[in-house]
């Protein structure tokens, strides 16, 4: 296990449970797709990975090791562990040069060696060839696809175990997303890099994602390999998610009920039976267990593979 979330909580004020109870393991050279609606806490759960927001409760551990939040011990994490947002033109100072936007990691961490042939093969990793003709260009000179790749170019220059991905295509066209991704997939494979990418798109999850959590409401309902939970879904929240994927689903959209999830006011018992279309009196009382992560597929529901 590379990187690794026990029983990891995170509220914001006194009631707003962003996080709530999350077990979550990466192994080594594996994609995992983190995978929710809007504001079910998955970007903060990232956010709690990478170490820019300390947990409320739990614990991650990076190779075995409890993170430590002295600012040098997270400085020296941040090195291994390197974000890519989902806005590269928001990521990208417009005042810097793709050159030092690329070199800034390696100007923060004192990485040794030839800065000049260190940015040269960052850029060329990702596709940016010759990568001497993009130096001196400026992010808006640039087409999406194009600063994605500086910015994920910034983020391989530290040589990185771990990769997180929050929305790494969504405002990239259509036509760019497959480059994108393909690329994530392709470095997947030459650097042995664990990547968890997070996204409200099951469609990318099925794309490239080797594991698939779902989150709901501050906690992970359903966990295991994209083949089976993709194929298989056993949780009625990721049923209705497949059900309105395109090209995937054979089955009718399935509405959710109910108003969207409020992390300041999380509801007895299972904390998806408002919006279920299979709850029974059961689920509104009885406190699901927390998933806890493992190589099967685990399912929090009363009511597993009912539909």
């Amino acid at each position: 296990m590379i990187l690794s979330a026990r029983d990891v909580a995170v509220t914001f004020g006194r009631q707003t449970r962003a996080v709530d109870g999350v077990n979550l393991d990466l192994v080594k050279g594996e994609i995992v797709a983190l995978v929710g609606e809007s504001g079910c806490g998955k970007t903060t759960l990232a956010r709690s990975l990478l170490g820019l927001v300390r947990p409320s409760r739990g614990v991650i551990s990076f190779e075995g090791s409890p993170l430590e939040y002295s600012t040098r011990r997270l400085k020296a994490y941040r090195s291994q562990v390197q974000l890519i947002l989902q806005d590269p033109l928001g990521a990208l100072n417009p005042r810097h040069t793709v050159y030092d936007a690329v070199a800034e990691g390696v100007r923060i961490h004192g990485i040794p060696g030839d800065e000049k042939q260190l940015v040269s093969a960052a850029l060329a990793r990702v596709g940016l060839r010759p990568p001497e003709q993009f130096f001196l260009r400026y992010p808006h000179e640039l087409s999406g696809g194009q600063r994605q790749r500086v910015v994920i170019a910034g983020a391989l220059i530290l040589q990185p175990r771990v990769l997180i991905a929050d929305e790494p295509v969504s405002s990239l066209d259509a036509s760019v997303r497959g480059e994108i991704l393909s690329l994530l997939l392709r470095l997947r494979e030459e650097l042995q890099l664990t990547v968890l990418v997070v996204t409200h798109d099951l469609g990318l999850a099925w794309n490239v994602a080797d594991r698939v959590a779902v989150m709901y409401l501050g906690r992970i309902v359903e966990c295991g390999p994209a083949s089976e939970v993709l194929t298989n879904p056993q949780h009625p929240y990721t049923k209705a998610l497949m059900s309105v994927v395109p090209d995937v689903s054979q089955k009718d959209a399935i509405v959710l009920q109910g108003e969207a999830p409020d992390a300041s006011r999380i509801p007895a018992g299972c904390r998806f039976h408002p919006r279920c279309p299979v709850a029974i009196d059961q689920c509104r009382t009885t406190m699901i267990p927390i998933l806890v992560g493992s190589e099967g597929h685990e399912v929090a529901c009363l009511l597993k593979g009912k539909s």
